[in-house]
Order: structure tokens, then C-alpha cells, then sequence
């Protein structure tokens, strides 16, 4: 039979709750940091203020610079208006969008156009996946790659892993 005892003094057990506490913390702001580093990678593959979408020929560059392929002409174009206020859905879209480095609440209320391209290589997706453009004052300022349907799916421009 063994026998163990202990003796607690109270600079032993502080010295034990402030090393608790201390890896309490990092594991709670280590996973902030580790967050906002992710964020910020993400962010950094696309800069909105500069992108040039006024043209045809920029608006497929932009998309192509992820490796998309699409058809020549787009499905649609049309105007759209961003929402004074945003909905649940709306918020989660802006959301992605900010994943992205765009934000659309800096749009509430304005008119932009609307242009939405036939994605032709998507993985394991042969038909209806497409690339949405939102440009206003010739800038891209929001947009995704989207699949309607059962299964569909909706994420940020670049490629899956």
C-alpha cells in the first residue's frame, strides 16, 4: 500500500491558479490571434478599392487571376441595389464578402451592376456554378462563386482546396 500526501501552502496554490489562468488566457487570445492572422490572409488576395471592372476585359481578368475559366459573354448584367438595412442573409453574405476584403455596408442604399459569368472548371461541377461580379463606379466591390440547388454552395473567389 502507498501512502502520498501533500502540503499546500497558499504561495503554491497561487503559484498553480496563476498557471492555469495564464494558459486559460493564451488558449482564449492565442485563438483571436491565430483568427485575425487567417482573416488577414484571406483579405490579402483581394484589394476592392483598386480593382478595375469598368471594362469587359478587366472584369474576366479578375476572375480568371484565380484560375476560373468562364464564358466570353456573361449569363446576365443588370442593376442592383444594395439594401438599406441587411437581413440575417444579407449580413452573412457581407460577411464572406469581408473574408474577402470587400464590404458592402460601406454601399447601404447604392445602385451597383450586377454581371454573372458561366463557370466552366469547377471540381466535380460540369454545369450551373457561377461567378457573380457587384461593381459600382468601375471598381469590383463584392462578388462569389455559387451553385444553386440541392446541393448548392456559395464562397469567396478563390479556387476550393
Amino acid at each position: 500500500m502507498v501512502i502520498m500526501s501533500f502540503r499546500w501552502s497558499r504561495k503554491k496554490a497561487g503559484w498553480i491558479v496563476g498557471a492555469l489562468l495564464l494558459a486559460a488566457g493564451m488558449l482564449v487570445f492565442g485563438g483571436k490571434i491565430v483568427g485575425a492572422v487567417r482573416q488577414t490572409a484571406a483579405q490579402s488576395t483581394v484589394k476592392s478599392e483598386k480593382i478595375a471592372g469598368e471594362t469587359e476585359q478587366q472584369r474576366q481578368a479578375f476572375i480568371r487571376s484565380f484560375g476560373w475559366e468562364i464564358e466570353e459573354e456573361p449569363l446576365t448584367v443588370m442593376e442592383v441595389k444594395i439594401p438599406d438595412e441587411f437581413d440575417a442573409v444579407y449580413e452573412e453574405y457581407n460577411t464572406l464578402q469581408k473574408t474577402q476584403g470587400m464590404d458592402l455596408s460601406k454601399l447601404k442604399g447604392k445602385r451597383c451592376k450586377k454581371y454573372q459569368y458561366a463557370v466552366l472548371n469547377y471540381p466535380d461541377r460540369p454545369e450551373y456554378v457561377t461567378c457573380t461580379l457587384l461593381v459600382r463606379d468601375g471598381k469590383i466591390v463584392g462578388g462569389d462563386i455559387s451553385c444553386a440547388g440541392e446541393d448548392g454552395f456559395t464562397h469567396g473567389f478563390s479556387l476550393p482546396a
